[in-house]
């Protein structure tokens, strides 16, 4: 049997946590694979060790626009293959995806968008869902076994925020929002840090203009899902609220495979 850890992290700028000891963190965890989420980067505007840090091979996707979005995807062993989109061309144009497929699983990195800032974005944030679900769907029918981590930018339940009452009408809490989780996991997904931690006061974002981190006043939008055909094969599931340096933290996976 072997032993796969994985973890995720939107870093919310990955030149902004390399100058907060990113990879000095990345070389103690020494995961199996490395999500991150809003990189904010291009390859170009990156040292030679962030664009490929040694041991892990490394897979980007940015958008046109600078200082914005962007995914990347480390990992230990060359992936058997890389897709940067899920066929939904229209809405795919912020570098919001990246899959890689290893020996037993699927690795699904997506950084869905934030719906805040107005009508126009909730649409959009509800189109990527949609498109999203329907390319998992198509997968897991196909008898994949899927590992889909990133920031959803939506709290699922009341646990996940510390103030549910008050963020009732705000984008990252609403109900349409909360439904499409509901729909996403009725379709076969397991929210697998909730299999081990039903506690409350377990966040992985914290505004940070407010202060709310240091009061523990949070959000858990950073989720890392299995489909069910895979469920067997999880060990472990975890947050680590202790690594600094974005506003989110990382979020983990241990999987045991034979």
């Amino acid at each position: 049997m072997k032993e796969v850890r994985l973890l995720c992290w939107n870093v919310n700028g990955i030149r902004s946590v390399r100058n907060k000891g990113f990879l000095e963190w990345l070389t103690r965890e020494s995961p199996y694979a490395l999500c991150l989420q809003e990189t904010k980067a291009q390859l170009d505007q990156l040292d030679a060790d962030l664009r490929e840090p040694p041991g892990y091979y490394t897979f980007w996707n940015s958008p046109q626009r600078k200082g914005y979005s962007g995914v990347v995807n480390f990992t230990r062993e060359k992936p058997l293959s890389v897709r940067y989109d899920f066929g939904a061309a229209a809405i795919e144009i912020e570098g919001r995806v990246l899959i890689t497929e290893h020996p037993g699983f699927w690795l699904l990195n997506i950084y869905f968008p934030n719906g805040k800032k107005d009508a126009i974005r909730l649409k959009y944030k509800m189109d990527f869902y949609e498109a999203f679900l329907n390319f998992a769907d198509s997968m897991k029918a196909a008898g994949e076994k899927l590992v889909i981590c990133g920031d959803f930018n939506t709290a699922h339940q009341e646990i996940d925020l510390a103030r549910p009452k008050e963020n009732s009408k705000i984008s990252g809490f609403l109900p349409e929002e909360r439904a499409w989780l509901d729909k996403f996991i009725s379709h076969g997904y397991v929210d697998t840090f909730r299999r081990f931690h039903p506690e409350p006061a377990q966040y992985s974002w914290w505004d940070l203009k407010s202060g709310a981190r240091a009061r523990n006043v949070g959000w858990r939008i950073d989720y890392f899902f299995v489909s069910e055909n895979l469920l067997p094969a999880v060990k472990d599931a975890f947050i680590l609220p202790e690594v600094m340096g974005s506003d989110h933290c990382p979020v983990g996976l241990v999987l045991t495979l034979g």
